[in-house]
């Protein structure tokens, strides 16, 4: 891993806070992620599954955790299992975890190696009632790739009939909702990183560069500040190309009087940042340009200030949506009659502004949460109008992450350039240099 070690107090908050929601004389089984192959013998790089990491640290393929706080047999409240690993598997995929060191990322004293974990499994298991499983409920995803997690859960299931079988994700979506301070300062890092990203961009485009070389700047700036790479695929959209909300394919060349719209963020310590800038080709906006991204940016402010707590997500999207349609009827893009007749189902501003307004952030860029729970602070959420206006080759979409607490919301990207004046005098800077 390129980043620092994390503390272990983080991993040990987690478990306590985890093990207080579990029901009495029930274990908890966390399994790593599978290495998944790519392409003849090799595999796609590595990503720890989030629960494993979130409780336990330990960034590794071919990890287990369990936790059964009311364990009879002494000393087995917590036991990580770890790769056991040897001269062979030394020279060729390089260091792994020693038990010394997985007790030092983890702060679990009960450190086995893999290979022990089926007596072990059977024996606990027996000795419990029931069985948390950690499977992805992701509710607007649903994978034909069958995971480790979920043949696990098969084996489970088959073995052991009579146990109940739980489900950890529900506990888990509660507590990743509520980021604790370890994971704020991770998270800090993390916008620290993707907005050096960002100033090195401004100080590159110009008419002429093409998206990639962009794309290019963007991970160059990441790996030197010691992040893993990017948190989701990068979106470097020039002129039309930003009106195609998840474009990915950055190979086209940036023209003088285009928009090019960036959305991208880095991981780091599998924590993930989402930023997004829509910035002038040229390093100056025309009239129009300047128009449109103002009234973004307005509703930015504004969407920003209901990211407080006891407000829901359901709401907050419905007030957004009106203020957007207000910023659409000021730039002559919707009339009072457009409103008027609109679907309840199908609002107005949806032709200008088609996804929603933001998402939890955290251990993913779309960070596992409670949809209909009210705002609590301790969230993260991302905070991203956007105006596309195809007819005129124009997309304009801001995002900044924002912290929710008892105070107000808190902006992490608040040193960031956004302002449209900023935004011309950074660029203006590579020119003079």
């Amino acid at each position: 891993m390129k980043y620092p070690s994390l503390d272990p107090e983080l991993f040990q908050l987690n478990r306590r806070r985890f093990i207080r929601d579990m029901q009495p004389n029930s274990l908890a089984i966390f399994n790593a992620n599978d290495l998944m192959p790519r392409s003849g013998d090799q595999y796609f790089p590595f990503r720890q599954n989030t629960g494993l990491f979130y409780l336990s640290g330990i960034d590794q393929e071919e990890t287990m955790l369990l936790l059964f706080p009311n364990c009879p047999k002494e000393g087995f409240e917590e036991v990580l299992l770890i790769k056991r690993t040897n001269e062979h598997i030394a020279v060729w995929e390089g260091h792994k975890y020693t038990k010394a060191e997985a007790r030092a990322a983890s702060g679990i004293q009960k450190v086995l190696f893999l290979d022990e974990a089926e007596v072990l499994l059977h024996e606990l298991i027996l000795l419990s009632d029931a069985v948390y499983l950690n499977l992805n409920e992701n509710d607007r995803f649903l994978s034909p790739v069958e995971t480790r997690d979920s043949r696990f859960a098969r084996s489970i299931r088959e073995r052991y009939p009579a146990h109940t079988i739980l489900r950890a994700q529900p506990i888990l979506k509660r507590l990743q909702m509520i980021k604790s301070p370890f994971e704020v300062d991770i998270l800090r890092e993390c916008t620290t990183i993707t907005g050096k990203a960002f100033q090195q961009v401004l100080q590159f485009v110009q008419p002429g560069v093409w998206e990639y070389e962009v794309e290019a700047e963007i991970i160059h700036a990441f790996i030197r500040n010691r992040a893993t790479g990017h948190a989701y695929s990068p979106i470097v959209a020039s002129g039309k190309n930003a009106c195609t909300l998840h474009y990915i394919d950055n190979n086209q060349q940036c023209h003088d009087g285009d928009m090019l719209l960036l959305d991208f963020g880095c991981e780091y310590a599998n924590y993930a940042a989402d930023l997004t800038r829509s910035i002038p080709v040229s390093g100056v906006f025309s009239n129009r340009q300047r128009v449109v991204y103002q009234a973004v940016l307005q509703v930015l402010r504004e969407a920003r200030n209901l990211l407080v707590p006891g407000n829901t997500l359901d709401e907050y999207n419905r007030e957004v949506g009106r203020i957007m349609e207000s910023a659409l009827i000021d730039l002559g893009l919707l009339s009072r009659e457009d409103i008027k007749n609109q679907e309840k189902q199908k609002p107005a501003y949806k032709k200008y502004f088609m996804h929603g307004v933001s998402h939890h952030l955290g251990l993913d860029v779309h960070d596992i949460g409670l949809r209909y729970e009210p705002f609590q602070a301790g969230m993260v959420f991302t905070c991203e109008p956007g105006i596309y206006i195809p007819e005129e080759n124009l997309g304009i979409r801001l995002e900044n992450d924002i912290l929710i607490t008892d105070n107000g919301p808190v902006d992490l990207f608040a040193d960031i350039p956004i302002e449209a004046e900023e935004i011309e005098e950074r660029m203006h800077e590579r020119v003079l240099g």
